[in-house]
């Protein structure tokens, strides 16, 4: 697995409206998309618990082919017409869990992002990211959670998925617009190794 994200911040006084129109008519195009466990079509707005307006969408690819195809393809060329080229932020994937509600349709999700001390073993960090990520999968209301790493920056990332308002917690906070999930049994449960 696979974990990938790319933020675009839009202007202060940008029309969201613009961003929820392209989601409801383009969100469905990787409905089936090969490789694709899961995109949640994110977006945050400024005075809405959040700093900035931004549509930053969150994948879990079940497989690195989908994700290139996906980079190297049209969709995210048509993203990088349309908004210019966005960094494109990645994690290894290290656990996925499905959550009490992971029949509903997300409304909300929660990025958290971890560094991890140059002081603290890598394996403790994941021992305790993996504890973390099982307590918010059993979480009323989670319908999916991933935890993931960033070795490079040595970086913890949490994403979950929530059937209702996301909890008051460390990170931020998205909308969910609309999620695709073509292989989404296609996520390991539990630890990725």
């Amino acid at each position: 697995m696979h974990a990938m994200q790319y933020e675009i911040t839009l202007p202060a006084d940008h029309d969201m409206g613009i961003i929820r129109d392209r989601v409801a008519t383009k969100g469905h195009l990787l409905d089936t998309f090969p490789g694709l466990g899961i995109k949640a079509y994110l977006i945050r707005e400024r005075g809405e618990h959040a700093p900035v307006n931004q549509y930053a969408p969150f994948y879990l690819w079940a497989t690195p082919q989908g994700m290139n195809s996906f980079l190297w393809g049209p969709g995210f060329q048509g993203i990088v017409r349309d908004f210019g080229r966005p960094e494109v932020q990645h994690w290894t994937g290290l656990a996925y869990e499905e959550g009490p509600a992971s029949a509903a349709l997300p409304r909300t999700a929660t990025r958290h992002r971890t560094a991890v001390a140059a002081s603290v073993a890598p394996a403790d960090a994941v021992g305790a990211g993996l504890d973390e990520s099982r307590r918010l999968a059993q979480s009323p209301g989670a319908v999916a959670t991933a935890l993931a790493v960033d070795p490079r920056h040595w970086e913890l990332l949490h994403f979950t998925l929530w059937e209702h308002t996301a909890p008051e917690a460390p990170g931020e906070r998205f909308e969910v617009l609309h999620l695709s999930a073509p292989e989404r049994e296609r996520l390991t449960e539990g630890r990725q190794w």
